[in-house]
């Protein structure tokens, strides 16, 4: 963590200690000299959570087809054009039916035969869409979308879940009429001190603050001990070889490492390929996590490099300077991280893998 950093995130906070204690710190005298009161403008860009209940959403609107256009410019790269995402986000939208929008219970999460859970099926408010869009993306440059565009962004959302037609306008006006298709917005309990005021037989959103300590709520017929019921026998765990390497390169989940059993039971490997070897090298190094060998998941497809490149002389040095240094632009506005940690031989051999067809063996 740089100086600078810590620096801002102190003075943050004094800010923000100021704000809250009403002042009391500067009244008393204990902190003379250090920080200043917030700043009516300052506290108003800092402010910006949206509640359930819809206090705190700022005015604007927007339209399906206006947050389309933000979409393709600033979202399906990573979301995919229809929100069915990519082999590194999960999907957004999809296994919500007009019955769910009825009853506000998403049916296939009652059964538990959902094949995978979308986003559009678990979230219970719209509030929670607009204000995860407003804080935290697009996540290259977040807090960077205006008012306008959050609001068409979440109304392109919800008509891709056919929640709100195609010709919907969303706004802080209508909001609530959008709420009240939610496929899941009956799906979730409120019934804890995370959601304050009035309970639900009251007219309001939460149970008076009075936090479910004993889990009263959620935790009814619960087993008692947790059997594992199966595991993979210790000889078939090598039979792919080892687990650990075949999760995607991002993420905290790891496969089992079972490096050790393989070394024991299997004998010496034989030497790789080249084509293998830069296979090996592009797994180890993350760069599948966002390249498809034909297809594209975050960055472009392997194929298509090879096709913008073909007949270029030059294209071998292009792509290792690319590689090393890293860029956005090319092929959207994601940008790729440089890669100066490879060596160079490593780089040049990479980029003729790929430029040769990217062949596993």
């Amino acid at each position: 963590m740089s100086r600078f950093f810590k620096a801002s995130q102190s003075g943050a906070l004094v800010l923000a200690f100021a704000t809250l204690a009403g002042g009391t710190a500067w009244a008393d005298g204990k902190y003379s000299g250090v920080g200043r009161p917030a700043t009516r403008a300052e506290i108003h860009a800092w402010d910006i959570d949206v509640r359930p209940d819809f206090k705190g959403l700022r005015p604007g609107s927007g339209s399906v087809d206006q947050g389309q256009e933000v979409w393709e410019a600033k979202c399906a790269s990573c979301h995919g054009s229809f929100g069915e995402s990519n082999e590194v986000h999960t999907p957004l939208i999809g296994g919500t039916t007009k019955d769910d929008i009825k009853t506000g219970h998403v049916l296939s999460l009652v059964k538990g035969d959902a094949p995978q859970r979308s986003a559009i099926m678990k979230v219970a408010t719209v509030s929670t869409l607009f204000d995860y869009i407003n804080r935290a993306m697009p996540l290259t440059s977040p807090k960077s979308l205006t008012n306008d565009e959050v609001y068409g962004l979440v109304a392109y959302l919800l008509n891709l879940a056919e929640i709100v037609p195609a010709d919907f306008v969303l706004s802080d006006k209508n909001i609530a009429e959008a709420q009240a298709r939610m496929p899941n917005r009956n799906g979730m309990s409120t019934d804890h001190g995370m959601w304050p005021g009035a309970p639900a037989s009251k007219g309001g959103i939460g149970n008076g603050g009075k936090p479910d300590v004993k889990n009263t709520a959620c935790m009814s017929n619960c087993k008692t001990e947790v059997k594992v019921a199966s595991l993979l026998p210790v000889y078939a765990e090598t039979a792919h070889g080892n687990l650990a390497e075949q999760n995607r390169a991002v993420g905290p989940v790891r496969g089992k490492d079972t490096s050790g059993k393989a070394a024991a039971v299997a004998a010496a490997p034989a030497p790789l390929s080249e084509n293998a070897a830069a296979a090996k090298l592009a797994n180890d190094n993350g760069c599948m996590a966002c390249h498809g060998v034909a297809n594209k998941i975050v960055g472009p497809g392997y194929n298509e490099v090879v096709a913008k490149y073909k007949g270029q002389a030059d294209a071998e040095a292009k792509l290792v300077a690319k590689v090393k240094a890293g860029g956005q632009g090319v092929w959207g506005a994601v940008p790729m991280p440089p890669q100066g940690h490879l060596k160079d031989g490593d780089i040049r051999s990479l980029v003729k893998w790929i430029l040769s067809g990217a062949k596993a063996q």
